[in-house]
């Protein structure tokens, strides 16, 4: 196979879904023989991202000026033009408006994903958000995603590819986690032999949930039916947030939870954080494209209990969809902290029997649908197509000329 070189462009690499998916990419394309190109402003996951092989340039495509995004458009004109870039694939908005002027300008395939649910509430937002339809394709992380895509922008329907976000179920094996690590992660966030964890693992921001998850704590703790060994660990960058980060430990501290509810900051080893988990939560108030934490809880065969928004019932499967001895976790209404909490509670109360019969579930569903590499190998197919339409077309040009 000739070597391609394949451009991904992202506003950073600090955390999250797109930019963990986008050195996911990366290091697959590198496996496969060809070239992977990153840019961004930077981030905690540069060094990840260059130790499988792959390359960063510094660019500042956060900006979301029209004179921002032009120039920027320039910038990644001149770099693809350089580099010999044959496709370049954009995980965020801004970026997205820079990579489709400078693919169109050098008549190059763009590949767009819809990483997030845009919130649109105006023509101008839906504008805005139009350019991650304007893909030669268009890859939705979910059914719930592609639903969305299509409904707001109905030009993109036959466009449009699900590839489902997948994990690394390797690493998150318990199996592969060290007993250093864990007591590396544990001495640092200060937990006791014998302490259950219930693990929120989200950055600190409002629509994540962690007030309500707070509030169900609080029911949690006073009810006398519960167990009361736990600690719940709220691991999460506040990204700038810390008027939100100081409401959160008022909280708290007005609950009377004290130190059973400790707000630990970001957290590098997720699949330590998880091997010392009892109970996984995802307390989201609003819907989440994908929703990689539920996902990677069960490839740990932590029993998790996710909010019911977005695309959860594709990843948390659940009564009325299943039988309850079919489920692979817990599913709630939004915003209901009694609902959350008496889930908690159940969790909590599981037979070892049970939880493991649970965990033998959730991880024959995840990896069935939900692995890093069905996710990287779906998107080189479409790298490969569009890559080989765009030299068909182009040597037919040249027959035609010649």
């Amino acid at each position: 196979m000739t070597r391609r070189t394949v451009l991904q462009v992202i506003p950073d690499l600090q955390t999250g879904g797109a930019e963990r998916t986008a050195v996911d990419v990366a290091r697959a394309l590198v496996a496969a023989g060809q070239r992977a190109i990153v840019a961004s402003r930077g981030g905690r996951l540069v060094a990840e991202l260059e130790a499988v092989g792959a390359e960063h340039v510094t660019l500042p495509l956060a900006r979301k000026s029209p004179l921002g995004i032009w120039r920027n458009a320039g910038a990644l004109t001149r770099l693809a033009r350089k580099e010999g870039v044959e496709l370049i694939h954009a995980r965020s908005r801004a970026p997205a408006w820079s990579a489709l002027i400078a693919a169109r300008r050098l008549g190059l395939p763009f590949v767009t994903t819809y990483h997030g649910i845009y919130n649109q509430t105006n023509i101008l937002k839906g504008l805005y958000n139009s350019v991650m339809a304007r893909g030669d394709a268009v890859i939705a992380n979910s059914r719930y995603t592609a639903a969305l895509i299509a409904e707001r922008h109905p030009f993109a329907k036959d466009r449009i590819t699900v590839i489902h976000r997948g994990s690394d179920l390797a690493a998150l094996d318990p199996a592969s986690v060290s007993p250093e690590r864990r007591q590396a992660l544990a001495d640092a966030w200060g937990l006791q032999d014998g302490e259950r964890v219930i693990l929120n693992l989200a950055r600190l921001t409002h629509w994540k949930g962690q007030t309500v998850l707070i509030d169900a704590l609080a029911r949690l703790a006073a009810s006398r039916k519960a167990p009361a060994d736990w600690t719940a660990i709220l691991a999460g960058d506040a990204q700038g947030r810390e008027t939100y980060a100081a409401e959160l430990k008022t909280r708290i501290a007005n609950a009377g939870l004290g130190d059973r509810v400790r707000l630990v900051g970001h957290c590098a080893d997720v699949a330590a954080a998880l091997a010392l988990a009892d109970v996984a939560v995802v307390a989201s108030i609003e819907p989440e494209a994908f929703g990689r934490a539920a996902v990677e809880a069960q490839a740990a065969g932590v029993p998790v209990v996710a909010t019911n928004l977005g695309a959860v019932p594709e990843t948390v499967l659940a009564p009325p969809e299943v039988a309850d001895d079919e489920r692979t976790g817990w599913r709630v209404p939004a915003s209901d902290a009694a609902a959350l909490a008496a889930a908690l509670a159940e969790m909590l109360a599981l037979a070892p029997q049970d939880r493991a019969a649970l965990a033998a579930r959730a991880l024959a569903h995840v990896r069935r649908d939900f692995t890093v590499e069905a996710m990287c190998a779906a998107t080189l197919a479409v790298y490969d197509r569009l890559i080989g339409n765009e030299r068909q077309r182009r040597n037919g040009a040249s027959s035609e000329t010649g």
